[in-house]
């Protein structure tokens, strides 16, 4: 489950939030993993496979209504996950005007496996699952346009990797 608040952090959810979740679990049963309440935001974890499922029926159900993806991004849990947890996690930051409602749906992903992209549904995931793979290395399996976004050309490595070198003279930053 990656980084957690201390247990007496965590909060009970609230009756909007239980509803949330309770909706997620009528469409995906097992699909959904768990789900955290901090600092009064919500987050659910959903699994790989069906997290594509997840983030259509976030944006198409009109009792969730998500119709904006404020945010994408992904985490590098490298020596904090349990055991037999992923190594990275991607939040994707959903949020609803019409219910004035924000919560995370996030999902497990390891070396070598892919996360379907988010752009099928929201164009704008474009450029932030390209900040994801530039930085982090994941790949977004269908995505229109997988490279790099900041690094320069022939960058090597993923610079916000936990195990990626911090001293100059160890940066292997571009190929010959």
């Amino acid at each position: 489950m990656g980084l957690i608040p201390s247990l007496e952090d965590l909060e009970p959810l609230t009756p909007d939030q239980q509803r949330v979740v309770d909706l997620f679990r009528s469409r995906l049963g097992e699909g959904v993993l768990r789900e955290r309440s901090f600092r009064r935001q919500l987050s659910i974890w959903i699994a790989r496979d069906r997290i594509l499922d997840a983030l259509r029926f976030a944006r198409e159900t009109a009792d969730l209504d998500c119709e904006l993806l404020a945010d994408l991004c992904g985490v590098d849990l490298l020596g904090n996950q349990a055991e037999g947890e992923p190594r990275f996690e991607i939040v994707y930051n959903l949020y609803s005007l019409r219910h004035n409602r924000r919560f995370f749906l996030k999902t497990g992903v390891d070396d070598g496996q892919t996360v379907p992209t988010a752009s099928v549904i929201w164009p704008g995931a474009n450029y932030m699952e390209r900040e994801v793979y530039d930085m982090l290395g994941v790949h977004f399996e269908g995505h229109p346009n997988l490279e790099r976004i900041l690094t320069p050309d022939g960058w090597l490595g993923h610079p916000h990797r936990k195990d990626f070198p911090t001293m100059s003279d160890q940066f292997p930053n571009v190929e010959n």
